[in-house]
């Protein structure tokens, strides 16, 4: 299997000869494919969940004073605003209510404990959450460092379960984009008056979208980003699977 992986890398005649393979394998190599896809992703989604809850509770310890929430209000000893700029997020913790939401998102990436409100900027989409909804019950600063804690030690069992949502979920888009891209190929298929079926045209897809899958799990692992990457792939996957049905002999006319 690895070894069809690597021609897939830069043979479409031997992505055409994988057509005559059985279904199953195709569909094994399917998910060798996905396993390879999420693994840079579930490690980086890993490696920020452990950072992230590290990096709050030594917030919690050191930069923030004891606070509690109570009756829609955020409590502390703290007179004035404190912000933190970390590694492009912006943290402000404010119980005076000297900033306001709209200050808030201004940033691009934040996380606010305002006077009233949590407001949560990413990527420059604002998301607000009125205390007043747990106005039932009270929170303390002891109860976010226990919480952060037992997630903490949660970490060994989440972290698989992570991985097998990711795998899954990734699993499921590479079955539904092969299938798609078989259903082009019996457009190509017909272009190039070649005499192929739709299982066949669905095996080569799912060796057409090798060369794709590879070169952006490796753009996932040196965090590198690929502008217009959803077109990219299907450029690439058409063009190899172009190419491979190319290579079937043509059916010969009889006198």
């Amino acid at each position: 299997m690895f070894m069809q992986l690597w021609k897939s890398l830069y043979s479409p005649k031997d992505i055409a000869r994988f057509r005559f393979q059985k279904i199953g394998k195709a569909i094994g190599y399917v998910f060798l494919l996905a396993f390879l896809s999420s693994l840079p992703l579930s490690y980086y989604m890993s490696v920020n969940l452990v950072d992230g809850i590290r990096y709050m509770k030594t917030l919690l310890e050191n930069e923030i004073p004891s606070f509690n929430i109570e009756n829609g209000k955020l409590a502390s000893s703290a007179t004035q605003p404190i912000t933190i700029n970390e590694h492009g997020l912006t943290i402000v913790f404010d119980s005076t209510g000297k900033v306001t939401t709209e200050e808030m998102e201004r940033a691009t990436n934040a996380i606010g404990l305002l006077k009233h409100e949590a407001v949560i900027v990413t990527n420059g989409q604002t998301q607000t959450y009125d205390y007043a909804m747990f106005s039932n019950m009270t929170l303390t600063d002891a109860d976010v460092r226990s919480f952060l804690g037992t997630v903490q030690s949660l970490l060994p069992v989440f972290i698989p379960l992570l991985f097998v949502f990711i795998y899954v979920f990734i699993s499921a888009s590479k079955f539904v984009g092969v299938s798609v891209l078989a259903f082009i190929g019996l457009i190509l298929r017909s272009t190039l008056d070649k005499n192929i079926s739709y299982r066949h045209t669905w095996v080569m897809s799912a060796y057409a979208i090798t060369l794709s899958t590879v070169f952006f799990a490796v753009m996932e692992t040196v965090q590198a980003a690929v502008p217009y990457a959803p077109f990219v792939h299907w450029f690439v996957s058409i063009t190899v699977l172009f190419l491979a049905i190319k290579e079937i002999p043509s059916p010969t006319l009889k006198e």
